[in-house]
């Protein structure tokens, strides 16, 4: 499901709804997970999941194509870790 198909199916599933007011929801959501994100706190809905910041450790790589030993600086990334309720109804 991409986001126009979500908006679709928020549409329907409302009644009330059109796609445009559908679509600033999705949009509304996703901007306040980044916001928080950015902040250093987390996001946590019961029965769904949480949305965290991990910071991932600087570390060695290489390339790929010369075989050259390369840094690869410390980064902080995002992850969602799924709850109970949402890995169960997937089962």
């Amino acid at each position: 499901m991409n986001k126009a198909e979500l908006i679709e199916q928020m549409t329907s599933k409302t009644g009330a709804a059109s796609k445009a007011e559908a679509g600033r929801w999705v949009d509304t959501f996703v901007d306040l997970v980044i916001a928080t994100l950015k902040k250093g706190d987390e996001v946590a809905i019961a029965g769904f999941g949480t949305f965290l910041v991990k910071n991932r450790a600087a570390r060695t790589g290489r390339n790929p194509k010369t075989g050259a030993t390369i840094s690869i600086a410390a980064t902080k990334v995002p992850k969602f870790k799924a709850g109970k309720g949402f890995k169960d109804a997937v089962k």
